[in-house]
């Protein structure tokens, strides 16, 4: 789910998506990753539906 999640938001907002992807998998180690992944794909799902709403 989360893959397929990051997939979408990856491609409604390109760029920010991949830096925030890059930024956590260079800042943190795994665990604390995939939490930050977490968080940051559900921010993007929030933005997302934002930006559907306009």
């Amino acid at each position: 789910m989360a893959k397929k999640a990051t997939a979408k938001s990856a491609k409604a907002k390109k760029k920010p998506a991949a830096k925030v992807a890059a930024k956590v998998k260079k800042a943190a180690p795994a665990k604390t990753a995939k939490k930050a992944v977490k968080k940051t794909t559900a921010a993007a799902k929030k933005t997302v539906k934002k930006a559907v709403k306009k």
